[in-house]
């Protein structure tokens, strides 16, 4: 197997984003005086750029995304590097009605989520980490990736709560799950002010005390309150971690099945994690693992389950946290369509992981000649209790007392012309999959309380599915906060 296709099926295993359908918005919109108007707005050390002249290599970088399936040619593309710049800029795109987009790290498959055929907004000047050794908090800027994140701490001997793979946006993720998430919660449970520019243009500092309900609201409820230009999160002591890759072939599967059971059965030790990719690319059925433990080296034996099954490819060493996360890079990936869905799992039995592999297997013989690069399905274990670290309410998830499970389920191809095989076929393995899990006596009990990840949901997944009892409540602080529905106008999933 070749370098680049294990880097390949890695990167398509660990990408998290937030993304939206497409409002309607009048064609009658003079873009080319919107930008123009934005472009005599804000200051020097912001810019306006567009195609064609001196700035087309830089608009042209702005509108590249991960992947082809959300990229399109924005009219101009906003670089703000200020608050004042951005409250500038949405204000007149209110005004004009003006179709728009945001863009941190650009990772969203789903049309529209981070690109547009209006404005871009792209946060790349919001690049600043700050590290207060005195609160042990950092700031960080919402146009970063995670690895400049990782490297900017690092000296400080400490790290947050951020994405397991290489060139992810901090904008996008900071929902999500980490490799930390066992120890510490949800990322968003580290989080503990926000600077915000308000949809009508007001800039706020948001806290628990100051705007309780945004604040919720904010905890999972994505780009409907407006954008986030920096968020101040807690740090936590980071040593030396011990991780890395594993790619087995399909003879190693059985045995990679049944230490992969084992683990995710067993394991009480939340400095423990694994990733377990399921994957069919060209013609053969691989397993990606990841083996992740938050110290130099994990206790002896740990991971020998693992460790004794032979393996294609191997990458395991104790290294700095940012050594681990670069390992896993996204940018090959780049130029190939891709689309998310998600199960959410309450326990993985021989029955859940059987037709995970067998899904895999069905749904990359039926898309091989249909220029199909990878089918995956990837099961991530956290600890029971992961749940629990969170103090205050979020938006996301509605139910901290049954934990779930994020399964991610990602299928990429190159031709456009057999997205609708793909998104049908992504859609079949996944209610063969929640059947089998709701219908094992835990899965079934819990069903009733599962919400599905925003980060891995489709874009046309129903708000109930993600937010349940907390949406009639997210619906008001978004009208309170946005009473011209001035994010309608972006992409989003829109609590309207």
């Amino acid at each position: 197997m070749s370098l680049r296709l294990c880097l390949l099926l890695i990167c398509l295993s660990f990408t998290f984003v937030a993304g939206s359908a497409i409002p309607e918005v009048s064609a009658k919109v003079d873009y080319a005086a919107v930008c123009k108007a934005i472009l005599g707005k804000i200051s020097k050390s912001s810019q306006v750029v567009s195609a064609g002249g001196k700035s087309n290599s830089q608009y042209l970088k702005d509108i590249t995304a991960w992947s082809t399936t959300n990229v399109q040619q924005a009219a101009c593309v906003v670089e703000p590097a200020t608050s004042q710049d951005v409250s500038a800029t949405l204000k007149i795109l209110g005004a004009k009605k003006a179709k728009f987009a945001i863009k941190s790290g650009g990772h969203s498959p789903n049309p529209g989520f981070s690109s547009t055929v209006g404005v871009l907004i792209s946060l790349n000047r919001f690049s600043t980490v700050k590290y207060d050794s005195k609160t042990n908090t950092a700031i960080i800027g919402a146009g970063l990736i995670w690895d400049d994140v990782y490297s900017a701490l690092a000296p400080h001997k400490v790290s947050v709560l951020g994405a397991r793979a290489s060139g992810i946006g901090a904008g996008g993720f900071l929902l999500g799950y980490s490799f930390k998430t066992n120890q510490y919660g949800l990322a968003i449970d580290t989080i503990i002010k926000y600077s915000l520019v308000q949809p009508t243009g007001e800039i706020v500092t948001v806290t628990e005390k100051s705007r309780p309900d945004l604040f919720f609201g904010l905890k999972g409820g994505l780009n409907n309150f407006g954008i986030v230009t920096e968020f101040t999160m807690k740090a936590f002591p980071q040593t030396a971690v011990w991780g890395g890759i594993l790619i087995y072939d399909q003879k190693a599967l059985p045995a990679v099945r049944t230490a992969a059971t084992a683990f995710l059965k067993n394991n009480k030790d939340p400095k423990a994690s694994i990733i377990t990719t399921v994957a069919f690319t060209q013609g053969q059925l691989l397993v990606v693992q990841v083996l992740f433990y938050d110290a130099p080296n994990p206790p002896r034996g740990f991971f020998d389950s693992f460790l004794k099954i032979q393996a294609s490819k191997k990458d395991l060493s104790s290294r700095s946290l940012v050594s681990l996360i670069k390992s896993i890079p996204i940018g090959t990936t780049t130029g190939i369509r891709n689309s998310f869905s998600t199960v959410p799992i309450v326990e993985y039995t021989p029955a859940v992981i059987d037709v995970i592999i067998n899904q895999t297997m069905i749904q990359g013989m039926a898309l091989a000649k249909k220029s199909a690069v990878v089918v995956s399905h990837s099961i991530e274990s956290f600890t029971p209790g992961f749940l629990s670290h969170g103090l205050t309410g979020t938006a996301y998830p509605p139910d901290r007392v049954h934990a779930f499970s994020p399964f991610f389920i990602n299928y990429a191809w190159v031709s456009q012309a057999f997205d609708n095989d793909f998104n049908t076929a992504m859609t079949e393995a996944q209610v063969a999959i929640r059947q089998v899990a709701t219908s094992e006596s835990i899965g079934k009990q819990a069903a009733q309380f599962a919400s599905l990840y925003p980060n891995y949901a489709p874009s046309n997944t129903p708000l109930e599915q993600m937010y349940g009892k907390n949406l009639p409540m997210l619906k008001a602080i978004k009208k309170k906060v946005d009473p011209e529905n001035v994010m309608g106008l972006a992409g989003g999933f829109r609590f309207t």
